[in-house]
C-alpha cells in the first residue's frame, strides 16, 4: 500500500473537494499519482470542487484586522454564493486568518498570478535575463532559468500561493478551497489593502534625502 501522508489527503480534499477518507483512499488506489486520484474521485461522483470554482460569489464580508501594536493594518474582502453564509463563523475565521496572513507578509501584493500585470511580469523576466550569471549557459539553459526564476518570484508576491502561516503543511489557497468544501460554497479572495504606519513617508523621505545627497 502506498505510504500516503497528510498533506497529501489535504491537498486532494482542497482541490476536489471530496471527503478525507475519500480522498485517502483515492490516493491509495492510485499509488499517490494525484491525476489518477481526482479522476477516481469524479468517476465516483465524490469530486465537487471544480463545479464549486465555476458557481458566482457575488456575497461576502470586509474584515478589518489591526496588529498588536497598532501599527499594520488589514482589510480584506472575501466572496462566497450567498448572505447566508456571509454571516457563518466559517467565513469569518477565514477571512480573519487571511488577514492576518496579509499582515505577517509585507512582501505579498497580489491576490494571485492571474491579478499581477503583463508588463510587471516582462520588465521582471528582462532583468533576469540580463543577469550575470547567466551570460554564459546556452540560450535553451538561460530561458527555463529564466523562467524557473520568474515563476518563483511571482509566487512570492501572491497571497494565494504562500505557506498558511497557522499550517505550513498547506498554502492559503488550499485553506480557503477547504473551507469552501466545509461551506458547500464557492470561496474566494477578492482583494486586499495593508496599511503600515508611515511606509509612504518613510520611502517619500529616503527619495528626498538621496536626491540631495
Amino acid at each position: 500500500m502506498a505510504d500516503i501522508t497528510t498533506q497529501q489527503i489535504q491537498e486532494l480534499r482542497a482541490r476536489t473537494g471530496a471527503g478525507i477518507k475519500d480522498c485517502k483512499a483515492a490516493l491509495v488506489d492510485s499509488s499517490g499519482d494525484f491525476t489518477k486520484a481526482t479522476e477516481y474521485l469524479r468517476q465516483k461522483g465524490l469530486a465537487s470542487a471544480v463545479k464549486k470554482a465555476s458557481r458566482a460569489a457575488t456575497e461576502g464580508i470586509v474584515h478589518s484586522y489591526i496588529h498588536f501594536g497598532s501599527r499594520i493594518g488589514v482589510l480584506v474582502e472575501v466572496n462566497c454564493e450567498t448572505d447566508f453564509v456571509a454571516r457563518r463563523d466559517e467565513l469569518k475565521e477565514l477571512a480573519d486568518n487571511v488577514a492576518k496572513q496579509i499582515a505577517a507578509c509585507p512582501n505579498v501584493e497580489y491576490v494571485s498570478v492571474a491579478d499581477i500585470p503583463a508588463a510587471f511580469v516582462e520588465s521582471e523576466k528582462q532583468i533576469e535575463a540580463g543577469k550575470e550569471d547567466l551570460a554564459s549557459k546556452p540560450e535553451a539553459i538561460r530561458d527555463k532559468i529564466v523562467l524557473g526564476r520568474i515563476e518563483k518570484r511571482l509566487k512570492e508576491l501572491c497571497l494565494l500561493d504562500q505557506p498558511f502561516i497557522k499550517d505550513q503543511s498547506i498554502t492559503v489557497d488550499e485553506l480557503v478551497k477547504l473551507t469552501g468544501t466545509k461551506l458547500s460554497e464557492n470561496v474566494k479572495v477578492r482583494r486586499f489593502v495593508r496599511f503600515v504606519v508611515g511606509e509612504e513617508l518613510a520611502s517619500e523621505k529616503k527619495e528626498s534625502d538621496e536626491a540631495s545627497a
